[in-house]
Formats: structure tokens, C-alpha cells, sequence
């Protein structure tokens, strides 16, 4: 067993997957409910969103803050040379190695807690996507700090339509990330070790 994730991780983990659930169903609700929404009433949504978009905004400066003083940014950092063979192998591995019950092709270890497609996708996702639904986010909870136009487009219509896509893309990171956890010889380890903090030393 390795001590995989420090207790910072585990706490910033579970609030962060908190918020990003009622950020998503909050966000569906004030996108196709209208204002007479039975689930949750609109004003409360709108309410329940931006507050939780506050404290997520927080939980990533302290992610980026964790990521640059401790050991744990190394993860996040891409070996591009290889790149492209090694996420094929690991999708392979999704797609037909699992079920055929072969080894994992990147076991997990202290030194490479992701595979080759989990760190592209995290750093993606952790550096990018969430970076623009933040500052989107913010863009639309403060309009006036919104550019007025974008040739000839409305400069808030294009940051709504970028918090989202941006949004869109950061479910179906959740739906498959959670999908993905369940893979290996007891669907629940991987949910113990992030309660734990504590992982097998490989991942077969």
C-alpha cells in the first residue's frame, strides 16, 4: 500500500466534487426550468450557484497554491514525447484489456499517480477548462467587467456561451471520471483509497 493522497487532497476532493454537483444541477435548472422551476425555484438556483461558484473559485486557488509547494503538481506535469502510444495504450486498455482482465499497462505508484490518459485529461481539465468556467463564471456574476463586443458579438452573449460549453464538457469529465474509478478488481478500492488515502502499489 502507498500513501497516495495526502489528507489536503482528500478534503479538496470531496468539497470540490460537492460543489461541482450542485454547480451542475443548479446550472441545469436555471438553464431549462425558467423561473416557475418546481425543483428548485430559479431565484434560489441562481442563489445556490453563485455561492458555489465563489467556493470553488477558492478550492482551486488553494488546488494551484497546494499544486506549487508541495510534491503533488508533478502529476499534472505532461511527458509529451510518447504521448499519443502511450493514451492509445491506455485506451486500449479501457476498451479491451480491462474486460479481458490483462495488467494495467500503467500501474499506479508514488511517482505516477495518473496514466498517461488521466494526466492529460486532469491537466486539461485542472488548467484549462476549469480556469474558463471560473472566470466566466465571474464575468457573468459581474457583467460590467465584460467586454461589450467581440466582432460585432456581444461580449457577454460569447462568456454565457463559454461557461456553458466550458460546464458541459466539466459533467461529462465527472460522468465518465466516476465511471472510470469503478474499473479494477473491487469496484469500491478506488473510492476507499480517496477516503483513506491509501492505494495498492499496482493497479492490475
Amino acid at each position: 500500500m502507498i500513501y497516495l493522497y495526502p489528507r489536503y487532497i482528500r478534503l479538496w476532493h470531496m468539497l470540490n466534487t460537492l460543489f461541482m454537483l450542485i454547480l451542475i444541477l443548479t446550472g441545469l435548472c436555471m438553464q431549462y426550468s425558467g423561473r416557475d422551476a418546481s425543483v428548485i425555484p430559479f431565484q434560489v438556483a441562481v442563489r445556490m450557484h453563485n455561492i458555489s461558484g465563489i467556493i470553488l473559485t477558492a478550492s482551486y486557488l488553494l488546488f494551484i497554491i497546494g499544486n506549487f509547494f508541495s510534491g503533488n503538481g508533478k502529476h499534472y506535469r505532461i511527458q509529451w514525447q510518447g504521448l499519443r502510444k502511450r493514451m492509445f495504450i491506455q485506451l486500449r486498455y479501457y476498451m479491451f484489456g480491462y474486460l479481458k482482465k490483462q495488467n494495467h499497462p500503467y500501474p499506479v505508484s508514488g511517482e505516477r499517480k495518473f496514466n498517461p490518459l488521466q494526466a492529460f485529461t486532469y491537466a486539461f481539465i485542472m488548467y484549462i477548462a476549469l480556469p474558463l468556467v471560473v472566470i466566466s463564471g465571474w464575468g457573468l456574476l459581474f457583467p460590467e467587467t465584460v467586454l461589450k463586443g467581440v466582432f460585432g458579438v456581444s461580449g457577454l452573449v460569447l462568456t454565457d456561451l463559454l461557461h456553458v460549453i466550458m460546464g458541459f464538457l466539466l459533467s461529462i469529465f465527472m460522468i465518465i471520471h466516476i465511471y472510470t474509478i469503478t474499473l479494477g478488481p473491487h469496484p469500491l478500492r478506488n473510492f476507499r483509497a480517496i477516503i483513506t488515502g491509501w492505494h495498492p502499489a499496482e493497479d492490475h
